[in-house]
């Protein structure tokens, strides 16, 4: 049973606007009577985002998903395999069963959770049309590895950058990498528009198209140009954004000061590891991920799990079970365990901490107190 007399600590919170200030955007919306389909705010959005992250064309949809397929349609991979990683959220795989597209899952680095650049090529076969990497955690891909084996082999590369929302790599965004990335606005993110995402791409031809399959394929009020679907995010999701674009900073260094707390606490403690942060990486302290070693510590990390839930302490174990061990794709070939030994090991010791802005002192003591014996 949870202790009732502890108030809950959630795994995450999501950030908002001040109601106060959302008020007028709303208002202007009612005045307008123009809620969605390229509206003001969502142009406005556009436009602050792409200065914010420090990329030139990027479009906004109405969830993470959503870009992964339509990144995959806008260049024309439609079947065939794609090489991806099991450690990630479902999306990324789902993505790719949507468009008939085999998954094809390699093993990962221990050092990053990121796809090991050293399985790629082994495989790659004829099938093959993609690459498709996850900044997991936020922590960036080799970047430099991957596009080197990509040009060697003639394929694309769409990055999940789901969890890599304003990640600079010596003061480049990580979102420049690759022929697209895609991100999530989703309310657990450290930026959100309550759902949402984009899709971020390096030329206007694309950004064009893009914005073309988003909206059923309309080029004109009497021109469709291709098989599009209606995933453009509204105005007042827009609106929202452009307030919490306004704090992101200073909800990103509030998570940084936790991160900076639970690394000095932890690193020190038998059988947990810690991630630290990456030099000449602009960090955003998405997650805080730990791996127990159940040996060294002691207790298992489910255990812990649950004795930090008794305590009323929320972690997430993120990302548990693998993709590959999922229904849908447990009988592909490179789903079997053996072919993924770190990230089967990995799926059973990380737990990750609770993180967000507004996460007190006394908060982060209760949670390490869970922790440390």
């Amino acid at each position: 049973m949870m202790n009732d007399e502890k108030r809950l600590i959630k795994v995450t919170s999501p950030l908002l606007p001040s109601l106060e200030e959302f008020v007028p955007y709303l208002e202007k919306i009612w005045e307008s009577k123009w809620i969605t389909n390229n509206g003001q705010f969502h142009r406005e959005l556009e436009a602050a985002l792409a200065e914010y992250l420090g990329v030139e064309y990027i479009s906004l949809f109405t969830n993470g998903t959503l870009p992964l397929i339509t990144a995959l349609q806008a260049l024309d991979i439609k079947g065939g395999e794609v090489i991806t990683t099991p450690y990630s959220f479902v999306a990324t795989s789902h993505a790719l069963w949507w468009n008939g597209i085999k998954p094809v899952f390699v093993d990962i680095d221990p050092t990053t959770c990121n796809i090991d650049p050293s399985k790629i090529e082994a495989a790659i076969t004829e099938q093959t049309a993609a690459i498709m990497p996850v900044h997991c955690y936020g922590i960036p891909c080799d970047t430099e590895a991957i596009e080197t084996i990509a040009r060697r082999h003639g394929l694309k590369v769409i990055y999940d950058a789901a969890h890599a929302f304003g990640v600079r790599v010596n003061g480049t965004s990580i979102l420049q990498a690759g022929d697209m990335s895609t991100l999530s606005f989703h309310a657990t993110k450290v930026f959100n528009t309550v759902e949402g995402g984009a899709l971020v791409c390096h030329d206007a031809e694309t950004k064009q198209h893009i914005d073309h399959l988003k909206n059923f394929g309309f080029a004109g009020e009497t021109s469709v140009v291709a098989p599009g679907i209606n995933s453009k995010m509204d105005e007042i999701r827009a609106a929202y954004g452009l307030l919490n674009l306004k704090q992101v900073d200073t909800a990103i260094e509030a998570r940084h000061a936790v991160a900076d707390r639970y690394r000095e606490a932890l690193r020190g403690v038998k059988g947990v590891r810690v991630f630290e942060d990456m030099a000449g990486v602009r960090h955003n302290y998405s997650y805080f991920p730990i791996l127990i070693d159940a040996e060294e510590y002691g207790m298992s990390r489910d255990e812990l799990y649950f004795k930090m839930k008794e305590q009323s302490v929320l972690g997430r174990r993120y990302f548990y079970p693998l993709i590959s061990t999922f229904d849908t794709y447990r009988n592909l070939e490179s789903a079997k365990a053996g072919n993924l030994p770190v990230a089967t090991r990995m799926a059973d010791e990380v737990i990750c901490l609770p993180m967000y802005y507004g996460l007190t002192d006394e908060d982060v003591e209760r949670v390490l107190e869970c922790i440390v014996k």
